[in-house]
């Protein structure tokens, strides 16, 4: 059975103007699918998929069209950066940053999500801060799963299929993921969904 009639199968509902939003939101989207409905309904294609949802569902309520967030990032020069320097508005992961962290950190030093979201948000403090929050940032997540960002569902999803099914297979992995998302209700993964590999 091909994925798109797998889809049918499951009962999956496609995005028309005549869905409410709670239904819609019912359902796993893909992005592609997101951008082709804004596309055809003269919707901002840009932005996150999270965005592209959110505009969807205001348009199917009330008709009304969310402007794209033209949130811009001030690209500043960073060159030198010190301990003392302050983080700059809408920071961007550069090679210039993370060769500083790898510096000032070690060479086991990454931008991980957690990491990248306390830069965003705290501009304005200093460099000697960020690696304070970098280092806490790792302590708390020693001994804990690692936290993935909701757009990620699908890497959360086949996480815990294979903590819960040791020795499957990733072709088993996808499977169940590709019932769950067609699936109404949340995209996490529960034993239930097994019942794909029958």
């Amino acid at each position: 059975m091909k994925h798109k009639e797998k889809q049918q199968a499951y009962g999956v509902v496609g995005i028309t103007i005549s869905l409410q939003s709670a239904e819609f939101l019912s359902y796993y989207r893909l992005k592609e699918e997101l951008v082709q409905f804004c596309r055809a309904n003269g919707l901002p294609t840009s932005g996150g998929k999270q965005e592209l949802t959110d505009r969807i569902a205001c348009f199917l309520d009330t008709g009304a069209i969310m402007p794209a967030n033209r949130k811009r990032t001030t690209k500043q020069r960073v060159a030198g950066i010190t301990k003392d320097s302050i983080i700059e508005s809408g920071f961007v992961c550069s090679e210039l940053h993370r060769a500083f962290f790898k510096r000032e950190i070690g060479d086991g030093f990454s931008f991980n999500v957690a990491f990248q979201k306390w830069l965003k948000e705290n501009a304005g403090k200093t460099y000697a801060d960020a690696i304070a929050a970098y280092k806490e940032l790792k302590s708390a997540a020693r001994g804990k799963p690692k936290i993935i960002d909701k757009q990620f569902e699908y890497n959360t999803y086949i996480r815990d299929f294979f903590n819960d099914n040791k020795g499957a297979s990733l072709s088993d992995a996808i499977k169940c993921w590709n019932y769950k998302k067609s699936i109404k209700g949340h995209n996490k993964y529960e034993q239930s969904d097994l019942k794909a590999l029958e």
